[in-house]
């Protein structure tokens, strides 16, 4: 028991301490975080873009849209990813870390314009006219009305989404970002002791995904508390 107890002590100390091991973890972690904020934020934008055209009663903006929302839904992730920064951005001098935010947009902007349209579609239409009836203008019983609910339809599938995007984060070591995979790799090649590494890695982007889902439940007792 005491040479285990060693072996993982030994195994701690080299991977994580040794050479501030830790420093380049954190920085690791830091990019991770970046990535998957930058991404989110700015996919929610692109969803509610893309949401409006696909509910639009424009033809040619719902098919657009539509088209657009399946090409990027169904397209590996890492392979976007690739083809702008090996093809699209491939003759500047663009930051990496920009690249793979507009990658991470693309994408979880397609999946999240499908979560609020079905979200919104759930939401029962006949109370929004019931709001037209008692006064309320379009925008105000759409904002009074229809959202909230249609926030508390798409909140678990939305937090899945926001889980989904922190582990996509992991590909992009494959155009030089070093992030939480790629900074636990290299660290795990330099002391020959990989599994240590990687499990260290896999708890901490368990404990970043815990904390999407902590901070929903603790937003979600607020709310209700009101």
């Amino acid at each position: 028991m005491n040479s285990s107890l060693h072996a993982i002590t030994q195994s701690f100390y080299d991977n994580l301490i040794a050479g501030d091991a830790y420093l380049i973890v954190l920085k690791g972690v830091w990019i991770t975080v970046l990535l998957s904020v930058s991404g989110l934020l700015f996919g929610t934008i692109i969803a509610g873009f893309f949401c409006f055209l696909r509910m639009s009663k424009i033809k040619i903006f719902k098919i657009t849209a539509r088209i657009i929302i399946a090409v990027l839904r169904g397209s590996p992730v890492l392979l976007l990813l690739m083809i702008l920064y090996y093809v699209i951005f491939a003759n500047n001098r663009t930051d990496a870390v920009f690249i793979a935010v507009i990658a991470f947009a693309l994408n979880s902007g397609s999946h999240i314009a499908e979560i609020m349209r079905s979200a919104l579609g759930a939401v029962d239409k006949n109370q929004l006219e019931a709001a037209r009836m008692l006064g309320f203008s379009r925008s105000k019983a759409f904002f009074a009305i229809t959202l909230p609910q249609a926030g508390k339809i798409a909140k678990p599938v939305f937090q899945s989404a926001i889980v989904n995007l922190i582990q996509w984060t992991s590909v992009v070591g494959y155009v030089t970002i070093n992030d939480l995979t790629r900074s636990v790799n290299s660290i795990g090649a330099r002391t020959g002791d990989p599994f240590f590494a990687l499990f260290f890695g896999i708890l901490i982007y368990l404990g970043l995904s815990y904390t999407v889902y902590a901070l929903f439940t603790t937003g979600e007792r607020r709310l209700e508390a009101k």
